[in-house]
């Protein structure tokens, strides 16, 4: 008995399914060039954050030292000398605070400021811990780092303040400020930001997390910098020490 082997051939495609597998890779190709840069940099990092979880590399700082910062923090903002100038600069404004009740950008005239809007679960979250050495490195020169913790990008700061505290403090020893969580893009962000775009232009405007303002000890927006400089990358140290 002779045995016939069939051949599988697909079938006929009508023209609709031409022009919709057409449009369909259009898409693909769209979403691939326009996310992949953040799907690799949070995806992939996020991954080997999961394998092996990200704690404090160096000496971290005890929890007497963490508290004697929040207590510090706590009487800076407390009474700040009113912002000066008659033009508007980024002393004007005030955020809420995690760890304290609020946060008057005007306890930091004088000195050289870094606002960093963080999150917890993206691949750049990593960056608390080169931002921790920056402000222990600087602080004595008059330079300090603001984190403002936000949930616009990704959804990757779903926690309560007390879950985000938590977090920085366990994982990155953090004592520099930390805001509230904060709307930091859009239609309801921080007043500040939209200051700061309008000051500065659109590289002021965060696109992911892990965006950096550098404003000067008089309040001026005077660097930018987006989620892929690391802190302690050479372009901002070089403005940090210019500023001195």
């Amino acid at each position: 008995m002779s045995t016939r082997t069939q051949e599988c051939t697909p079938p006929p495609q009508s023209h609709h399914d031409v022009v919709e597998r057409g449009l369909s890779r259009r898409i693909l190709r769209f979403a691939a060039a326009t996310f992949s840069p953040f799907l690799i940099a949070c995806g992939a990092a996020q991954e080997n954050q999961d394998d092996k979880p990200d704690r404090f590399a160096g000496a971290a700082p005890s929890a007497a030292q963490i508290a004697a910062a929040i207590d510090n923090q706590r009487a800076s903002f407390a009474n700040p000398a009113p912002a000066q100038g008659q033009a508007r600069n980024a002393h004007q404004f005030t955020f809420e605070g995690l760890m304290v009740d609020h946060i008057p950008l005007a306890a930091f005239q004088g000195e050289i400021l870094l606002i960093v809007n963080t999150a917890s679960r993206c691949g750049f979250t990593p960056q608390y811990r080169a931002l921790q050495s920056l402000h222990e490195e600087y602080a004595g020169s008059g330079f300090s780092v603001l984190g403002v913790p936000s949930n616009d990008f990704g959804g990757q700061e779903p926690g309560s303040a007390e879950e985000i505290r938590e977090f920085c403090e366990i994982n990155y020893g953090v004592t520099f400020p930390l805001a509230a969580k904060t709307p930091v893009s859009g239609a309801n962000a921080h007043e500040f930001y939209a200051w700061a775009a309008a000051e500065y232009g659109a590289d002021a405007i965060p696109r992911w997390n892990f965006h950096k303002i550098l404003i000067d000890q008089h309040g001026a927006v005077v660097g930018a910098f987006p989620s892929s400089v690391a802190p302690d990358s050479e372009a901002i140290r070089t403005e940090i020490e210019r500023l001195f």
